[in-house]
């Protein structure tokens, strides 16, 4: 009998052990956030030259990167525990909290770009909706053949997503209170209002209203091949949620390092200022990429619709707030209108998506289309 009991806290401590041996990049990024604070006035980049930059970019970007997935993680996790919606919600605005800190960080940094977080956002847009979406459609069609989704959800989605977007990345363009694509003060506050009551009204609908439409239906499409079970090991909601705040702020802490570098790098190669909105974005969107492609994968496709939508609306329904709230304190300018080059694309994006999601079952023709679009978005950062 006591032998029993010693072999069950053995395993109990040798599992636990695993458990947080897995969060090492967690320690990691905490030991690389307190050099940076310590000896971040000696690593700047005009110390330090291009070869050093290069490599401290390097660095800092697979260290946040290697975090991130474990944010990603903790949060799909909970997202178990919890069920849909609540638990992509979670992933979401984990996600959206890192992408609001790296843009505010950035634009703070002392060479203000009004584009930036314009260029952020409407990378985010493109990757999540034209990328994202197309290689889960893809991956899900070709492994499964037809795949169902819940209509109402995705619905619910782009109903407020389209509002959303157009009030704050077009009407700037053509309205004529302010220079460029900037707002007035009027339209700012008006803007930030909004977008705020647009998706905390979406918020409560999704989580208090009708929480059954972000889920996924049963299926009685029989599936090309592979399973479509979706298993995974989960510990406690207390431990998930500490590791998941551990892993969130060394990121936002650091978010400032890595936006001198980022900003130092694109003028010493002479790319285009729309680079570093993508590089940003891509940064911040891989890991819930992933999530979502393995959803597609595992013929999880709503999961992957939550992930993939509810990204882009949050972009836009909180970014935009947090952007010009920032802008305003900081006294700084900021564009939020796109070109007619942009509007159009975001316009082709919103059309494809909407008739992408007019029904409930999804192929691999359609991922191909929403590639298409996403290879027209990489073209045109770099000749427009």
């Amino acid at each position: 009998m006591n032998q029993l009991i010693m072999r069950k806290e053995v395993l109990i401590f040798n599992r636990n052990n695993e458990k947080f041996r897995a969060e090492w990049p967690i320690t990691l990024i905490w030991f690389v956030f307190l050099v940076m604070a310590w000896l971040g006035d000696y690593l700047k980049p005009n110390l330090i030259g291009s070869g050093l930059s290069w490599l401290m970019l390097a660095l800092i970007f697979s260290f946040m990167l290697a975090t991130v997935f474990r944010v990603v993680h903790h949060a799909e996790c909970l997202a178990v525990i919890f069920g849909e919606p609540y638990g992509t919600l979670i992933l979401t605005l984990s996600v959206i909290g890192i992408e609001v800190a790296l843009i505010t960080a950035v634009m703070l940094n002392g060479d203000n770009n009004p584009t930036l977080a314009r260029d952020t956002m409407f990378s985010v847009l493109m990757i999540v909706m034209n990328g994202l979406v197309g290689l889960s459609l893809l991956i899900g069609g070709l492994r499964h053949g037809l795949q169902v989704f819940n209509l109402s959800g995705a619905n619910a989605y782009l109903v407020v997503l389209l509002p959303v977007a157009i009030t704050s990345l077009v009407l700037p363009s053509f309205t004529v209170s302010a220079p460029g694509g900037g707002l007035s003060p009027i339209q700012t506050i008006f803007q930030i209002v909004i977008s705020l009551l647009l998706y905390g009204t979406f918020l409560v609908y999704q989580t208090r209203g009708k929480p059954e439409i972000f889920q996924q239906p049963i299926s009685e499409i029989p599936t090309t091949s592979g399973s479509s079970t979706y298993e995974m090991t989960t510990g406690s909601v207390a431990y998930h949620m500490t590791f998941l705040f551990l892993a969130m702020l060394p990121i936002v802490l650091l978010s400032k390092k890595l936006a001198v570098y980022v900003d130092y790098k694109i003028i010493d190669v002479g790319a285009p200022v729309a680079l570093g909105g993508f590089l940003v974005a891509a940064m911040i969107l891989t890991p819930e990429a992933i999530a979502a492609l393995e959803s597609a994968r595992s013929n999880q496709l709503q999961r992957a619709v939550n992930i993939c939508l509810g990204s882009a609306l949050a972009t836009i329904g909180l970014t935009v707030p947090a952007v010009l709230i920032a802008a305003e304190l900081a006294g700084l300018q900021v564009e939020l209108g796109l070109g007619p080059a942009e509007i159009v694309l975001l316009g082709l994006t919103l059309a494809v998506s909407i008739v992408t999601f007019v029904g409930t079952r999804t192929n691999s023709l359609q991922g191909v289309v929403h590639l298409a679009a996403f290879l027209t978005y990489i073209v045109l950062i770099f000749d427009a």
